[in-house]
C-alpha cells in the first residue's frame, strides 16, 4: 500500500473529530491579516494574535483541512529539536542567542502541554523524554560525541545511558547505550491541530478549507475561489509553499513515512517496558522515529523515500520500499512486537531550506510574514513560531522578536536536474554510510561530506 497526501494518516483517523471539509471561500473578502496554511504555524499564529487583540479580522486559507500536511502527518514529536546544530548557531549567533533559543524551545515543549490543559484539548500529551539508541560501535562513538557536544551547547540534562540504563526503559536489541534528554513528549498530533483549529475558530477566526492558495503578493492571496485583500499576509505552508507562485524553490520537500502497528497486548508491553512513553530514535543517519502511543501501539517512521523532481509532493513512486524497510527495523529492534499487524501506512513532506536553518519573519514595509523550514521538528519549533509572528506582527517588544532565527533568510535552492541530483546524491551518501557502518563498526566520513553539502 504506497503512501499519498490522499491517504489518512492514523492520527487523522483515529483523533475523534468530523473531518468533514469547513466551507470554502465564497469569493473575494477583506481583512485584516490573512493566513495561508492550516496547520500548527498558521493556527498558532491566529491564536496569539486574536489572544492579544480580539477585535483583529483574521481569515485563513487552507487547500484541503486542517491539518492535512505535516501537521496530521508527523511522528508525534514535541521536541526542543532545532535543525541547525547549536554548535553552528552559537558560531554564527554566540553563545547568550543560541542559549536563549534553546532555552525558549525547552519551555515551549512545557507550554503545549500546559495549554493542552488549559484549553481542554487532550492531544495524548505524555513528556517522558526521548531516547537515542546507540547500536553498535560507530554510533556509540557518534552518540557519545554528541552527549558531549550537547552539554557543552547548554544541554546540562542531556546524558549517557548505558545498556542497563537503557533496558529499564525500554528493551531492544543491539543496544550498546543511548542518549537521553528530558526536553520532549510524545502527542497525537492530529489531536492538537485539529482542537487548536476549534479554538481558533471561537476566537473568531473565519477558517476556509478546500481553498488552495495560488500566490502571495503584498496586501493579497490569490485563491482558486478569490483575493483575499489584507494589510498583513503570514505564509505557513512549509513543506508545500513550492506550490506558490514563485516559491518553487524555497524549500525541498522532503517525504518522511510513517507506520502504525495494531494495539499490542499487555503482555508484549511486559516484555518492551517503554512505561513512559519517550520517543525513541538511533544514531543512523537516515533517521528513524517511534513512540508508543496512548492505545498501546508502536508508530515508527523514517526518511528514505525518494525526492521528486521539481519539488513534487504527490510522488509516491519509491514508498513501498520504504515500508518495508521499515517494518523490517521494527521487527528487528522490537522482536516483542515481531508478530503485530501493521494498520496504517502513510506519509507527508517537510520543507527543507537550503542552508537548514528554520525562521521566522515579518517585513513590515510589505506586509508579508512567514515561518517555516523545520526540517521535521516543526511541532515545538511551529509553537513558538507562531507566538513570535504574533508579537512581530503587532509590534511587541518580546524576547521572542530577538531570537536568532527572527529574520533569517535561506538562500534558494538550485534550479532542477541539479536540485534533485544533489538531493538524491545526499540521501544516497547518508544510505552508503549507514551500511558501511554497520560493517565496518567505525564512523563514516561519507556522512561528514554530506553534512559539508548540507551546510552545517
Amino acid at each position: 500500500m504506497a503512501a499519498h497526501l490522499a491517504t489518512p494518516s492514523f492520527w487523522l483517523d483515529t483523533c475523534g473529530d468530523d473531518l468533514t471539509p469547513r466551507p470554502a471561500l465564497p469569493g473575494d473578502t477583506t481583512c485584516d491579516i490573512a493566513i495561508v496554511g492550516a496547520g500548527y504555524t498558521g493556527l498558532w499564529a491566529a491564536h496569539h494574535l486574536l489572544r492579544i487583540d480580539a477585535t483583529l479580522r483574521v481569515v485563513i486559507v487552507e487547500k484541503e483541512i486542517a491539518g492535512w500536511g505535516a501537521s496530521g502527518r508527523n511522528g508525534g514529536w514535541c521536541s526542543a529539536l532545532f535543525a541547525a546544530s547549536w554548535p553552528r548557531v552559537t558560531r554564527e549567533h554566540g553563545r547568550d542567542a543560541a542559549l536563549r533559543m534553546r532555552r525558549t524551545l525547552e519551555r515551549t515543549v512545557d507550554d503545549v502541554g500546559d495549554w493542552c490543559v488549559d484549553n481542554g484539548v487532550d492531544a495524548h500529551y505524555a513528556k517522558g523524554g526521548s531516547v537515542t539508541l546507540a547500536r553498535g560501535a560507530a554510533q556509540v562513538t557518534r552518540v557519545r560525541d554528541d552527549v558531549d557536544m550537547d552539554r557543552a551547547h547548554g544541554g546540562e540534562a542531556t546524558r549517557w545511558l548505558t545498556p542497563p540504563d537503557v533496558a529499564a526503559r525500554i528493551h531492544a536489541t543491539g543496544v550498546d547505550g543511548a542518549s537521553f534528554t528530558p526536553h520532549c513528549a510524545a502527542i497525537q498530533p492530529a489531536r492538537l491541530v485539529r482542537g487548536l483549529a476549534r479554538i481558533v475558530e471561537g476566537q473568531g477566526a473565519r477558517l476556509h478549507e478546500q481553498t488552495a492558495a495560488l500566490g502571495i503578493e503584498g496586501g493579497a492571496v490569490r485563491t482558486v475561489h478569490g483575493t483575499v485583500r489584507a494589510d498583513v499576509v503570514l505564509r505557513a505552508t512549509e513543506g508545500y509553499t513550492p506550490s506558490l507562485a514563485g516559491e518553487h524553490r524555497a524549500v525541498a520537500p522532503l517525504w518522511s513515512l510513517v507506520l502504525a502497528t495494531e494495539p499490542l497486548p499487555a503482555s508484549v508491553w511486559n516484555e518492551l517496558g517503554w512505561a513512559q512513553r519517550e520517543t525513541l530514535t538511533d544514531g543512523r543517519h537516515q533517521i528513524i522515529y517511534g513512540q508508543r502511543t496512548a492505545d498501546d501501539r508502536v508508530v515508527i517512521g523514517g526518511r528514505g523515500a525518494p525526492y521528486g523532481f521539481g519539488s513534487a509532493t504527490d510522488n509516491d513512486r519509491g514508498h513501498d520500499r520504504t515500508f518495508a524497510a521499515l517494518e523490517h527495523e521494527l521487527r528487528v529492534l522490537l522482536p516483542a512486537a515481531a508478530g503485530a499487524g501493521i494498520t496504517h501506512r502513510w506519509g507527508g513532506v517537510l520543507g527543507v531550506p537550503r542552508d537548514w536553518m528554520p525562521s521566522v519573519g515579518f517585513d513590515r514595509r510589505t506586509g508579508l510574514g512567514w515561518a517555516g523550514g523545520y526540517v521535521g521538528d516543526g511541532v515545538g519549533c511551529s509553537a513558538l513560531a507562531g507566538r513570535t509572528l504574533a508579537d512581530l506582527v503587532l509590534g511587541r517588544s518580546t524576547d521572542e522578536v530577538t531570537l536568532p532565527w527572527v529574520g533569517h533568510r535561506s538562500r534558494r535552492w538550485e534550479p532542477e536536474p541539479l536540485r534533485w541530483l544533489g538531493i538524491r546524491g545526499v540521501a544516497a551518501l547518508l544510505a552508503a554510510a549507514d551500511r558501511t557502518e554497520i560493517s565496518s563498526g567505525r564512523p563514516s566520513r561519507r556522512a561528514a561530506f554530506a553534512a559539508r553539502l548540507l551546510g552545517d
